[in-house]
């Protein structure tokens, strides 16, 4: 059994649930995807297949991606991802359609994306750094201060946070809680946010360390033992 699915995010709405209490939402198009490859453990030295986002418009390909995707059987796609295998289950052959069922109401899933671009970043947005005093004639609103000593060790030491390049990582958000699953149309409703911008790739799978929900506790009793 697969344990994931690949779709693109569409955006953050808000559901509303029987108690009326409004809860925000992230829709994705989960798929739908084919599996391209299987791996075995005889072969391989583990269990995964190989999904593929199928997408309208067709998808370029050289000889050797093409021959890849003709040993399977389906047209290339743009999009691949390796996903792991639920333990003691039969993978699927190639060819095999993959959609949103995989998932129900209410499960725990983890959603992994890449994290919107910021471009170059100081330290103050990229590390929230303070800054310095805001008066006037200082002089040192916003810069880094000291990365280092002079005499010794006399170099500035590897991983020194300061500006640079921000964004555009591989970010993980776990135990996210799927609100709906739409098969027909391809979608999935998980609550909170998940990593990227409107039209991103993400990767979808069961949570891996998943927590049970966290319920309301009773109100305390407040002083001189109201309730």
């Amino acid at each position: 059994m697969v344990t994931a699915i690949i779709g693109k995010k569409l955006g953050m709405s808000q559901v509303f649930d029987k108690d009326g209490v409004v809860i925000p939402v992230t829709v994705i198009k989960a798929g739908p995807c084919v599996v391209v490859q299987t791996k075995t453990a005889d072969r391989d030295g583990y269990e995964a297949v190989q999904l593929g986002l199928v997408e309208e418009k067709p998808a370029k390909a050289d000889k050797p991606t093409a021959g890849h995707f003709k040993k399977a059987g389906v047209p290339p796609t743009r999009v691949r991802r390796e996903v792991p295998l639920a333990s003691g289950t039969e993978a699927p052959s190639p060819g095999t359609q993959v959609l949103a069922d995989v998932f129900r109401d209410g499960e725990m899933v983890d959603v992994v994306g890449t994290s919107k671009g910021h471009g170059f970043q100081g330290v103050v947005k990229r590390h929230h750094f303070g800054g310095g005093r805001a008066t006037h004639g200082s002089m040192f609103h916003r810069a880094p201060g000291s990365i280092g000593a002079s005499s010794y060790p006399s170099r500035v030491i590897k991983g020194m946070r300061a500006a640079g390049h921000m964004g555009v990582d591989r970010v993980t958000t776990r135990n996210l809680k799927v609100v709906k699953v739409d098969v027909e149309n391809h979608l999935l409703v998980v609550r909170g946010a998940v990593p990227g911008k409107p039209g991103g790739v993400v990767l979808v799978r069961k949570a891996v360390a998943a927590k049970p929900e966290p319920q309301p506790q009773p109100e305390k009793p407040g002083k001189g033992g109201r309730k």
